[in-house]
């Protein structure tokens, strides 16, 4: 299955999703040390520098999952809560490359806030284009890692209508409804990545590595990949029962 992989950061979906035997397409991300992250692994994969100028229509077709992890800043508690009128609410974008695409899948993540705030906006627009739309909010420490961070994961499925005008048709269950939360029978640690992170994995040396700051903050934006990958598993477990 084909991605195109959204607000990228340093690669957590496509490393997720790859796990579980997706393929990414192109990036879109903005920061420059990000991008460098993702041109050392994925060399191959051309990155898009700037989500408001990014044409999604070039996608249309190509593309089975649009992820994302548009930015939170609109929604945490951390900072001011101004939803669609803070500048950096970025889903309108993520909502105009998806129309764009068509794809059979939209997974998104954002913080546990966002449930109280701006929520209602994405799964009313999702659903007006033909997404049935479930949510899950999973904290890193259920896949084993040595913290909380909840977050507010966004799973939506195309029906059948609303993939009319691609060239790979999905054959839509009753109403075109599907029961996808029967595919995730359990979030547990089985997506064949390591559970216990420690932080000499995740940044190198505690002193004295090069960009330090920089690698924190990537990291800290980042997602769990291991939780992007057992979301992985189960839609290609649901494509393939279809």
């Amino acid at each position: 299955m084909n991605v195109l992989d959204l607000f990228s950061g340093i690669g957590g979906f496509s490393l997720g999703f790859e796990s579980a035997g997706m393929r990414t397409i192109a990036f879109c991300e903005q920061n420059r040390f990000c991008q460098a992250v993702l041109r050392s692994r994925w060399p191959e994969i051309p990155i898009h520098p700037d989500i408001k100028t990014l044409d999604g229509s070039e996608y249309a077709g190509a593309i089975d999952v649009v992820c994302g992890g548009y930015h939170c800043q609109p929604f945490s508690v951390a900072g001011n809560r101004r939803g669609a009128d803070d500048p950096r609410h970025l889903w309108p974008e993520m909502h105009r490359i998806i129309r764009a695409v068509r794809p059979r899948w939209v997974v998104a993540e954002n913080v546990g806030g966002h449930i109280r705030l701006g929520f209602d906006e994405v799964a009313d627009a999702l659903e007006a284009e033909g997404f049935t739309v479930w949510t899950f909010v999973i904290p890193a420490c259920a896949i084993g890692a040595p913290h909380r961070r909840d977050r507010l994961w966004i799973i939506a499925h195309a029906n059948g209508k609303r993939l009319q005008g691609r060239d790979r048709q999905l054959q839509a269950g009753q109403n075109g409804r599907h029961q996808l939360p029967e595919v995730f029978p359990a979030l547990s640690s089985e997506a064949g990545l390591p559970n216990q992170l420690a932080p000499s994995m995740l940044c190198g040396r505690h002193d004295g590595i090069p960009r330090r700051s920089h690698r924190l903050r990537a990291l800290g934006n980042a997602i769990v990949p291991q939780i992007a990958a057992l979301i992985g598993q189960a839609i290609i477990s649901f494509e393939q029962s279809i």
